[in-house]
């Protein structure tokens, strides 16, 4: 062999070619668009749980609140239905429901509630709207809990 071809050789091999380093960004910009996408799944998921423990904190506000006025709340004072609104009466168990409704109205995107009392047993709804719910739009969630007064 002679010099000249030896060198050619050498050079032949050297470095990396356009095409490999367009190949490597490529791979690259898949793997960060995959990394936002899972980073966009977990923010909505983590805002989801969020939603579904602040519902479920309210819940039991109002279980709370018809424990503390166990008379009225067995009189019937606290039943409520979804979208009924603030009762118009100045009584504690009126403020009660006042007080749980714009707390909920405030806490959740679109958020209501209903009380209602069967014997001793209350059961408590809340319900709001997820934005992050489906791809045709979003849903609707709920909480129902029941507790012994």
């Amino acid at each position: 062999m002679t010099a000249m071809s030896r060198r050619s050789q050498k050079h032949a091999q050297s470095g990396f070619t356009l095409l490999e380093v367009l190949v490597a960004v490529i791979v690259l910009t898949l793997a960060l668009l995959g990394l936002a996408s899972l980073q966009n799944v977990g923010v909505r998921g983590s805002h989801n749980a969020y939603l579904y423990s602040q519902a479920t904190i309210l819940a039991y506000d109002m279980i709370d609140r018809m424990r503390a006025n166990r008379g009225e709340a067995l009189a019937g004072n606290y039943n409520i239905a979804i979208a009924d609104g603030s009762p118009g009466v100045a009584t504690v168990s009126s403020a009660d429901v006042t007080d749980w409704l714009l707390g909920i109205a405030a806490e959740l995107p679109g958020g209501d509630g209903s009380a209602a009392l069967n014997g001793n047993i209350a059961t408590i709804t809340v319900q709001w709207t997820n934005p992050t719910g489906t791809q045709e739009g979003n849903r609707n969630e709920t909480v129902a809990v029941q507790a012994q007064l």
